[in-house]
Formats: C-alpha cells, sequence, structure tokens
C-alpha cells in the first residue's frame, strides 16, 4: 500500500492511497478557501446515560449539488473544485468540512445538563475515482486494499490520543438519507466508547470472561455448522444472515477466525474478507436488480491500547427493505423501546440471497 498526505487551501488534510507509488507533486484541491472553525459541542442524556453531539452548522453542508458539479468526483475544470485531485490513486480520505465532531473545540455552552467539547476526528473515505462505481463493483484488490485503508485509519486517529472508538461506515442510497452518490463512506473517531460498541463490548467481555472465547467466534461456529444462513464461507471469512437477525436481508461479514481490528488481519484474512463483502454487496444488487440502499457498520476494538481478545472485527448490514408497496424503516418499538420486532424469518431472507447466482473475478 502506498500513501501520498497532502492539506488541502482551507486546513484539511488529505491523504491519496493506491496499490501504486503515487505521484508526489499532485496537490490538494479544495472547494474552500477559508477554514470553518468548526466547533461542536456534547450534551449529556440524563435518561439514557449517554453523550448527544451538537453542530448545527452542518445544516449549510453540500446537499444533492446539480450535475455539473460533484465535490467527490475528480474534475480538472478550475470552475468546479472538487476535494480530490486528479491522479493515479485508488482511494482517498479527507477531513469532513462539517465534522459532528471536531479537534479543537470550544468550549461548550453552560446548561441544565452536563456538556463536554465534542473532541474528536470525522473523516470521508471516497472508495473510487469513478462517480458510477459502488463499493461492490470494485475489484476485490481494490476492496482489499480499503480494509487496509481502514486500519491505517484507524491507527493513525487512535495516535493523535483522546479517541477511545474508531468506526468505518457507509450510508447507501437516498432511501437512508445520501446526499452526494458518489461511492464513499465516513470514518468517525469518538472520544468515547458510543452506545451501540459500547454494549457489544460488555456482552463480549462477560462471554470471554465465562468461557475464554469470543461470543461472536461461537456464534459464527455454530452458524457455519448448522449452514441455513450462510451467504459466503471462505477459508478465513463468513458472510451470514444472523440468526438473531433484527433487519429482513441484515447480513454480518467477519473473519471467522476472532481478530481485534482491521490492523490484526493477516493477508489471507483481508483477502477472503474482501471476496465476502463483495459477494454480499453483489448479491444485495442482483436481489433487487438495483443499487440496494443499507447501512454499514464496523465495529473493531476500542482504541484504549490495551489488549481486547474478546472483540471480533466484522460488520454489520442494516438495509431498509420493502413490504409490498413501501419501505419499512424503523417503527415506534423499535424507535421507542429499542425492541425490534420482525415480521420475517432470517431464514426466509437467507434464502433469498442464497439463490443469487454472481460472479467473482
Amino acid at each position: 500500500m502506498f500513501s501520498l498526505d497532502l492539506t488541502k487551501q482551507d486546513g484539511r488534510h488529505l491523504t491519496l492511497y493506491s496499490r501504486r507509488a503515487i505521484d508526489p507533486t499532485i496537490t490538494a484541491p479544495s472547494p474552500f478557501a477559508e477554514p470553518l472553525n468548526a466547533s461542536p459541542h456534547l450534551r449529556w442524556h440524563p435518561l439514557r446515560g449517554e453523550w448527544v453531539t451538537y453542530a448545527a452548522y452542518r445544516q449549510g453542508r453540500t446537499f444533492l449539488p446539480p450535475p455539473e458539479f460533484n465535490p467527490l468526483a475528480v474534475t480538472t475544470d478550475p470552475a468546479y473544485p472538487t476535494e480530490v485531485p486528479a491522479g493515479d490513486w485508488d482511494v482517498a480520505v479527507f477531513d469532513n468540512r462539517f465534522p459532528s465532531l471536531a479537534v479543537p473545540s470550544a468550549e461548550p455552552p453552560v446548561l441544565i445538563v452536563p456538556t463536554a467539547p465534542a473532541s474528536g476526528y470525522c473523516e470521508v473515505v471516497v472508495f473510487t475515482q469513478d462517480p458510477q462505481a459502488s463499493l461492490g463493483k470494485l475489484p476485490l484488490a481494490h476492496i482489499g486494499l480499503l480494509l487496509q485503508v481502514w486500519g491505517d485509519r484507524t491507527a493513525k486517529l487512535a495516535r493523535r490520543g483522546g479517541i477511545a472508538y474508531v468506526l468505518p461506515f457507509e450510508n447507501r442510497g437516498a432511501e437512508v438519507g445520501v446526499t452526494l452518490h458518489h461511492p464513499h463512506g465516513q470514518i468517525y473517531a469518538y472520544p468515547v466508547v458510543p452506545p451501540v460498541p459500547a454494549r457489544i463490548q460488555q456482552e463480549a467481555q462477560r462471554h470471554y470472561a465465562e468461557t475464554g472465547r469470543g461470543v461472536l467466534q461461537d456464534l459464527i461456529g455454530k452458524e457455519l455448522r448448522e449452514g441455513t444462513r450462510i451467504i459466503y464461507a471462505g477459508s478465513h471469512a463468513v458472510a451470514f444472515v444472523p440468526v438473531c437477525a433484527r433487519y429482513p436481508y441484515e447480513v454480518w461479514v467477519a473473519p471467522i477466525e476472532p481478530v481485534e481490528s482491521f490492523n490484526h488481519l493477516s493477508a489471507e484474512q483481508r483477502a477472503d474478507l474482501a471476496r465476502a463483502l463483495k459477494t454480499v454487496l453483489l448479491k444485495y444488487d442482483d436481489l433487487w436488480q438495483r443499487p440496494f440502499p443499507y447501512l454499514m457498520a464496523w465495529y473493531q476494538a476500542p482504541t484504549d491500547g490495551k489488549a481486547h481478545p474478546e472483540s471480533h472485527l466484522h460488520a454489520e448490514f442494516y438495509p431498509p427493505y420493502r413490504t409490498r408497496d413501501r419501505l419499512k424503516y424503523l417503527a415506534g418499538t423499535e424507535i421507542a423501546a429499542g425492541f425490534f420486532a420482525m415480521d420475517a424469518l432470517p431464514e426466509e431472507k437467507a434464502r433469498e440471497l442464497q439463490q443469487v447466482e454472481i460472479m467473482l473475478e
């Protein structure tokens, strides 16, 4: 993996990644000349026992730009400055212009609940220069590079200090709120372990203390032995509709043996994980004969510098799904109670995905 670090005119960082050497004379473009001086803050939610971040300036962020101006697409036209330069690179990562977390962050307001600076980092990850591509259509070697990029960003963000958790994710499709359709994801580096990863970590630690094994490791073993919900099973990676799925077409992708984070993957695990990921994405699109909307989130160990043998790197896909004539989103019981009500069996949806034939290069 090759990389080149650059700085934009407004002070934001840009890193280019490639499977080949990168021209060191490339310069970083920017649609913005001056820093935004973003200053988000946190407010404590006393009933849920968790922080909420506030960044009202995000109302002015880029939203559905005209077709001739895609800030994530490459262009040499000075009339349309973009976030990424022309050149021979595969993946680009840059600081989000409108972050929900930022360093430095000004002193928060004094309110009737505890407040704190929303210290952290928000990065945009451009998966490819091709605005018509998608993550699932990229070559396996390119997806493997992206897994390396996520690992490199995790390590670099953690080294900056004050970061407790790094979460790479992708929102795909207007149905889940995407406003820029160039294939891209984001990385959030949090000052605390967020509630969902914290709960996952809590259960993993409890299971490991009782059994000496990872909870996801044991679940994967059972899923492989039963085989009913398996979407992909390779030598080192697996994809499956979990027996406890809360969404129809929910799929988990993971190395079979537990690793704490992207940087703990062997070359063989990374290559097979890329195949598992591509398999799921192609099946999603081919099942519906259209670009399938989803949220993809990657969970890994906290970045506290400690060993976490209980952690198991994996991705979870949360797609909206169609019920007759409409798309199904979270309902009252899911949003208000956090108690999911499924009207489709995981086995049924696994069979649908299993029946989709795809071609991997």
